[in-house]
């Protein structure tokens, strides 16, 4: 990141210390800052699927169908490169959209149904 002139001006020397301006605290990350790591690490494929076939019956996919998606949702996850839960969340979406024309199944309609941890205002 470019560093300007002004924010070296706001640096403060108290004694031996030296304090740099607010800006670099800004722009530093908590690993700098308080040694934090947050890692997220794959599933595995028999915890993808899992995630893959509750989010399928969420979507009001039968059994039937929920075991039918297991080899595309393995494709899925090979295209994407990652077995996530987003990915699981974004292959349940796409399958239950695209087999919702059987009437078979009750589906639920498009944005009546989010996960509590999405935001309203994002797809």
């Amino acid at each position: 990141m470019p560093e300007y002139m002004q924010e070296n001006l706001e640096t403060k020397h108290l004694g031996e210390e030296i304090h740099p301006g607010e800006p670099w605290r800004r722009r530093s990350p908590l690993s700098e800052r308080f040694g934090l790591w947050v890692s997220f690490y794959p599933f595995d494929q028999d915890e993808f699927l899992a995630i893959v076939a509750h989010w399928l019956g969420e979507l009001g996919c039968r059994e039937s169908e929920i075991a039918k998606a297991r080899q595309e949702a393995l494709q899925w996850a090979l295209q994407r490169g990652s077995r996530s839960g987003r990915v699981a969340w974004q292959f349940a979406r796409d399958f239950a959209g695209r087999h919702s024309g059987d009437g078979k199944s009750k589906r639920l309609k498009s944005g009546s149904w989010r996960p509590r941890w999405t935001s309203p205002w994002r797809c």
